[in-house]
Parts: structure tokens; C-alpha cells; sequence
């Protein structure tokens, strides 16, 4: 079961009727009823199916293809290898820029991992594409398949991420340690993981003429377009995407993948609608995925409990042919105050599919571990873990030295050790039993995750009979934004909820950015806050200059805008109607756009982040090592709460997602071949009902004047960051066994 708990620990702000109320989703009943149009919903006349053959080797080429036997198969339309492809406008090995990701699209024969597309079967149906792609018979010639933090050279990357330098430091690292009374050494690993969002990634794509029309799951409709565009040779006004609901994306979703571009090929080769859908197994490849860590940790720490030195020396790995680095280590950036912090980097190149940005990238796989080494200091100084929390945790991030926009910190650790109860845990491990004799311990672990704001732009309109239209090329993939951003919007309108019509989710709408760094609700809802506030200054512009409203000469007072009316701010008793105020002047409507981004100046001055702190209770069956997380509280201090209910959602969603990367998640790699041998959601574990324990989400009150003009942080990753850590520290606390391999069995336990 779960709960919800508003802690109030000041007075909050009313913005109006619609922020702030816990309203049901707006798609709920098109959801839970099947109506709602995914992409592969889509059948348009004509409709062909595509079906990718992947190859079942990690490293060399493909020297045959039985095309003529995929070809008379009944039902086949097209058969597409390296020797056939249509030309592109543009070299998918090209890189013009960092997120500008290179794809597999039959360019050559050459096999860069275990999965990447060597061919494509078009046909009538989708089980005559099939068998059509298993006539091809590949054949290879392999060569030894790259695998492992250990299976290729190393090399030091620049940046890691978004661009992150890959080397950090503030205060003398070696001269601390030396200092210390105390030291941590640890090496810590995490697995490879894959986003496997319900939804897996498809396109049906139709031409007309050189115009594109494409239902497609993104996070980024007007990236896509940028991307899709270059591609093929054609203006990005010139494609349509509509993905009005994604069932998941996790940042597999942020960028057009191979897959879908080789279906928008194959509609343009054979002149049809062509739809093509991943099966789970091929998700496991081209569409990106968590790349393994290994973390080695040097921590310093005086008798008193103070920390002196914080070290992290990640490796990690990308693919052979393109860049992405999980920055790890970059989570100690942000969390502890210590006076010496080095952070540094190392990676190999291996034979696998380019890693992406997977939910929470970095502070995910950085803070399970992180958590843990911190407990491994404060037992070295035999101090209760949230005690050297409390006397540790940061008030200005340390290696910019910027101080935090907000400080709720502390109260996350207060309120969530309330709720739990924390007070009487006893120090020393392996000390409670339950009454059916399992071993009981309890884990604390610190959440963070920035407080991201990218650009967007939005349009309002006011109708002459007082309701409103919101449209902003937004994206709901799960997380309720089509509810939260209408709040924003009817409130920045003055109206309610109902009277607000509000469109989203295609590319010809206003680019509302990406979906992505937990950013999308601050981000549209700020673009859509400013469109609302134009379109009502212009209102007020209209009323106070007609002799004949009530609000004539009253511009200097300024104007509100309450429940579709505009009242004088010094009187509210002064005012009228919008479609009053319409009517009079003759207007069928009027209509305003507004944009939003970061504010420079903010951003320079503060270090801007959402904070939490994760409890856990775990049962450990002290003769077969089995583990069960039977209690989480989680408390989280994210700006202004939009939507209770759908924080609630995002937050008790990422500590499910935190007991799986604790526990469960993780790719086999067979190092024979180096292919995945778990590639589906019978083998790839991750947690079901009965995993997930009593769950609840407090929600710490806090204003931050400094993120936005609303105040609103995300809410979509933070609930993983703690999580982890919690679990693995409670392991520790019920076994007295440190496991620093992720994630953690039984098999650990019972070494």
C-alpha cells in the first residue's frame, strides 16, 4: 500500500484554483479503457509491416543473406540489405554535435553489437515479414566480441554525460586522507541496465510526396523533426509527428533510433504506410541502454565523524563507435560537504549498442554507491548513519561552491526518520530478528537530483465566450503531464480546469522542448504560464483603454485574473467578464504566445536541486539469504507540488524503480559471444507486486523563488537516487555483510 502525506512546514502560497489539487489524470479513462491512440495504433490504408533482422554476432560482418528466399516468401514486398538501401542526405555515422547520435542504418556490412539491424522485410502482413526476416539466414565472419570493464584498453574521456568534464576537484584529496583518522577504500559495481519501457519503440510512417507524417513515441517532437529531417533532405515543417501518449521512455525516447528511420525508409521505398515495432528482445541494442560502473571510493574521515575527503575513480564504457559515459561520480559533487572532493574517469570501448541517458543517468548508479561508502564511514567511526548525515550533508554544493536555491534538506532527513522510526535503531548490525526469526535491518540513504529548466514556447487563446485553448507540443509518457501542465495553463488563464481546452503532443503545436532531467512539467509549464499571463495583459490592455468597462484607466492598479473574469488587484469587486470584455470589443478571440528557459543570472548564482531522504526495513532469511524490502518512507522537499496525486505517482514509482536496481535489474552478457542472454521480461528481472513493499511519499514543503517564477522542480527521477542505497545499506544492517556488487542476491549473502 501507499500513502500520501502533505507536510505543511510554512504557509503556502494559493496561485489559484487548479495548482496545488490532487486531480485525477485527464487520459485516465482513454487509458484504462483502450481508447487512447499509442503509435502502433495507427493502421492507415494501405498499411505494411517491417520487421528488422538483427544480428546474433557482437563483433565483425555479415558476408551472406539469403535475400532471394526472403523475397518468395509469400507476402513479401521488399527485402532491404546494404547492397539495396535507398541513399540518405546524410552519413548516419555524422556527428555535427554531442547529442547527435550515430545509427545503424544498413550502411555497411559491418556487425558493431549483438542486435543491430543487418537487414529489413517489408510485407502485407507482420507474420510474412517475420518469416521472411528468418529466410534471410545470416552468415558472418566474427571476430572476438569486446566485453567487460575489463575486456578492452582504457582510455581518459574528456566529458562525461551532457558534456560534464570528466575530472573535478576541490581541496588536496591526498593530503586529507593522509590527515584522516579514518580511511573508506571500497570498489563498488553496478550492471549494465535497459530502459524496456512498456511501449517498445516503433513508427508508422507515410509519405506524401516529399511531406512525412509519422506516429512516433518521442520525448522531443521538435528533435525529432531536426534529426529525422537532416536524414532525408527535407525542411523539419515538412514532417508531421503525432505522440500524443509514450508508454514509457526513461531517455530511450529522446532521440529518433535506427530502427525507426530504417521504417520511415521502407514507406519512402515502397510508396505505403510501412509500420514498424521492436520486439522486446531487439530493445536489447539499438535504442540505448545504463552502462556498467565500476566505482573505487577513498573517504577520509576525522574521529568526530566530520568528513575530510571524498574520491571517486569511475570506469565505465560506451560502444566503439560513438560516446555516451554514465558520470557516476558526478554525485559527489553535490551532496556532502567535505574538504577535499576528487572525481575522475576512465572508460573502454566495447562491442555493444552506444549507452543513452536512462532514468536518473549518473546520480542513479552513483548514488547507490555513494550511500553506501558513507556508511561505510560513519561505521568506521561507529556513528549512527543518519547522525553523520545530518553533521555531513552539504549547504552549498562544494566543488562550485554555489550555495543551494533551497535548504530542505535537513528536514527531509527529520520528517522521514519521524515516520520511519529511525530513533532507537540499534548500531550495531545483525542485532534484530522478527518473529519468524528472519534478520531485520534498516537503511537511510540521501536523494538529489537537479533542478533542470530548458527552453519552450507555448500559445494561449481566449475565445468570445470566455473558455480558453492551451497548445504546446508536449509529451505524456506516463507521468501525468497532460494533467499538471492544464492545471498551470487554466490557472495562468484565470479559468478552470474544464474550461480550458488543451493540446498537446504533435509537432506542429509549439515546440515545448524535451521530456528529459526530470524538467518537462517546469519547463512546458513555464512556457505555458507565460503564454497564459500574455494572452491576459492583452485582455487587460483591451478593458482598460474601452471607456465603457469598469476597468477603464485601472492599468496603473493592475489586473487579476479570477475565474473568468479580470477584477482590479486594489478591488475585486471591480471587473468583468472575459467575454464581456470580448463582446464589447467586437473579438472572436485573442490569442498570445510565451516562452520559457532558465534564468542565466540564477543559474550562475545557485546550485539548484531537489533533495530527499529514503528509510528502508529489509528481512533477510538467514539460511537461504533471501531478501525482502518490507518498509520504505521516503521524504522529498521538489519545489511547488503542481498535482499531489501525480507526484505521488512519480515518487513511488522511482523507489520501485531504486528496489529494482538494488535487487534485481541487470544484463547477462554471455562471454562467449557477447550477447545479452537475458533479453526479456522473463529473465531481465525487475520488481513485481510482490516485491514492492509498503511504500509512502512525504512531500516537505518548500518555496524556491530562485528555479522559476512558480517554483517547480521535477519530481520523475529523485525517488531512485536514496533508494538504492537505503536497501543496500539496510542489507548491511540485517547481515552484517557489505555487498558492493550490484544488484544484490542471495548468492551474496550466502558467501
Amino acid at each position: 500500500m501507499s500513502e500520501m502525506t502533505l507536510n505543511e512546514t510554512g504557509p503556502r502560497r494559493r496561485h489559484g484554483s487548479n495548482i496545488g489539487q490532487p486531480l485525477t489524470r485527464r487520459e485516465g479513462m482513454l487509458k484504462v479503457t483502450g481508447a487512447a491512440t499509442f503509435a502502433a495504433d495507427n493502421h492507415p490504408a494501405g498499411l505494411l509491416y517491417a520487421v528488422v533482422a538483427t544480428s546474433s554476432i557482437a563483433r565483425g560482418r555479415v558476408t551472406f543473406l539469403d535475400e532471394a528466399a526472403a523475397r518468395a516468401h509469400p507476402g513479401v514486398v521488399e527485402v532491404m540489405t546494404p547492397s539495396n538501401r535507398p541513399p540518405l542526405a546524410s552519413d548516419p555515422d555524422e556527428k555535427s554535435n554531442p547529442f547527435m547520435f550515430r545509427m545503424d542504418l544498413l550502411q555497411n556490412a559491418s556487425v558493431r553489437y549483438p542486435g543491430q539491424p543487418i537487414a529489413l522485410v517489408v510485407a502485407e502482413t507482420l507474420e510474412a515479414a517475420t518469416e521472411g526476416a528468418a529466410l534471410l539466414a545470416p552468415r558472418y565472419e566474427a571476430e572476438t566480441a569486446r566485453i567487460g570493464l575489463d575486456g578492452a584498453e582504457s582510455f581518459s574521456p574528456a566529458v562525461v554525460g551532457a558534456g560534464n568534464p570528466a575530472f573535478a576537484e576541490t581541496g588536496d584529496l591526498d593530503a586529507e586522507l593522509a590527515a584522516s583518522d579514518h580511511r573508506v577504500e571500497a570498489v563498488y559495481e553496478t550492471p549494465a541496465q535497459y530502459h524496456n519501457a512498456m511501449e517498445p519503440h516503433g513508427v508508422v510512417a507515410s509519405w506524401d510526396g516529399d511531406k512525412l507524417f509519422l506516429d512516433m513515441p518521442t520525448q522531443a517532437l521538435a528533435m525529432a523533426q531536426q534529426r529525422i529531417a537532416g536524414l532525408f533532405g527535407i525542411a523539419p515543417s515538412d514532417i508531421h509527428i503525432r505522440s500524443p501518449f509514450l508508454g514509457g521512455g526513461f531517455g530511450s525516447k529522446g532521440f529518433p533510433a535506427g530502427p525507426q528511420i530504417l521504417g520511415i525508409l521502407a514507406a519512402r521505398a515502397t510508396g505505403r504506410p510501412v509500420k514498424l515495432v521492436l520486439r522486446r528482445e531487439q530493445m536489447f541494442g539499438p535504442v540505448g541502454h545504463r552502462a556498467p560502473t565500476r566505482q573505487t571510493f577513498n573517504l577520509g574521515v576525522s574521529q568526530d565523524g566530520a568528513l575530510r575527503a571524498i574520491g571517486n575513480h569511475t570506469r565505465t564504457a560506451s560502444s566503439t563507435f560513438d560516446d555516451f559515459l554514465e558520470p557516476a561520480a558526478d554525485v559527489a559533487h553535490t551532496l556532502y560537504a567535505s574538504p577535499a572532493i576528487r572525481t575522475s574517469y576512465d572508460a573502454v570501448r566495447l562491442d555493444t549498442g552506444t549507452p543513452l541517458f536512462m532514468r536518473a543517468p549518473g546520480e542513479a548508479s552513483g548514488s547507490i554507491t555513494l550511500e553506501s561508502a558513507i556508511d561505510e564511514a560513519a561505521w568506521a567511526v561507529r556513528m549512527d548513519p543518519l547522525e553523520f548525515r545530518l553533521k555531513n550533508y552539504a549547504e552549498a554544493e562544494p566543488i562550485s561552491g554555489k550555495p543551494f536555491s533551497s535548504k530542505s534538506l535537513r528536514d527531509c532527513y527529520r520528517l522521514g526518520a519521524e515516520r520511519f522510526g529511525w530513533q532507537g535503531r540499534p548500531l550495531e548490525p545483525r542485532a534484530r530478528r522478527d518473529e519468524a526469526g528472519l534478520l531485520v535491518g534498516t537503511g537511510v540513504g540521501t536523494a538529489t537530483f537537479p533542478a533542470l529548466m530548458f527552453q519552450a514556447n507555448a500559445r494561449a487563446t481566449i475565445h468570445r465566450d470566455g473558455t480558453g485553448m492551451v497548445e504546446i507540443g508536449a509529451h505524456d509518457m506516463g507521468q501525468g503531464a497532460w494533467t499538471a501542465l492544464a492545471q498551470i495553463a487554466a490557472d495562468a488563464l484565470g479559468l478552470g480546469i474544464d474550461e480550458v481546452e488543451f493540446r498537446s503532443g504533435t509537432s506542429d503545436l509549439p515546440d515545448a522542448g524535451i521530456a528529459g532531467g526530470s524538467g518537462h512539467t517546469a519547463t512546458a509549464g513555464m512556457a505555458l504560464h507565460a503564454a497564459g499571463g500574455n494572452a491576459i495583459a492583452r485582455l487587460a490592455e483591451i478593458a482598460t483603454a474601452d471607456e465603457r468597462s469598469p476597468l477603464f484607466g485601472a492599468g496603473n492598479v493592475g489586473m487579476l485574473a479570477v475565474g473568468g473574469r479580470l477584477v482590479r488587484r486594489d478591488d475585486e469587486s471591480r471587473g468583468e467578464s472575459f467575454a464581456a470584455i470580448l463582446q464589447r470589443a467586437g473579438l472572436d478571440k485573442i490569442m498570445a504566445e510565451g516562452k520559457s528557459a532558465g534564468d542565466p543570472a540564477a543559474q550562475e548564482a545557485y546550485a539548484m536541486h531537489a533533495h530527499g531522504a529514503v528509510f528502508a526495513e529489509v528481512k533477510v532469511d538467514p539460511d537461504l539469504g533471501q531478501i525482502r524490502v518490507s518498509r520504505l518512507v521516503g521524504a522529498f522537499a521538489a519545489g511547488r507540488i503542481i498535482n499531489p496525486r501525480m507526484v505521488e505517482s512519480q515518487l513511488l514509482g522511482g523507489m520501485v524503480w531504486g528496489v529494482s536496481f538494488a535487487l534485481h535489474e541487470r544484463a547477462l552478457t554471455d562471454p562467449r559471444t557477447g550477447r545479452i542472454m537475458n533479453a526479456d521480461l522473463a529473465e531481465y528481472h525487475i520488481p513485481v507486486n510482490a516485491d514492492v513493499p509498503s511504500m509512502e511519499a512525504i512531500l516537505v514543503h518548500e518555496d524556491d523563488p530562485h528555479v522559476n517564477a512558480l517554483g517547480i522542480k521535477g519530481v520523475g527521477e529523485i525517488g531512485i537516487t536514496g533508494t538504492g542505497g537505503a536497501i543496500a545499506n539496510a542489507i548491511w544492517h540485517a547481515t552484517g555483510k557489505r555487498i558492493r556488487r550490484f544488484p544484490i542476491g542471495l548468492a551474496d549473502l550466502l558467501d
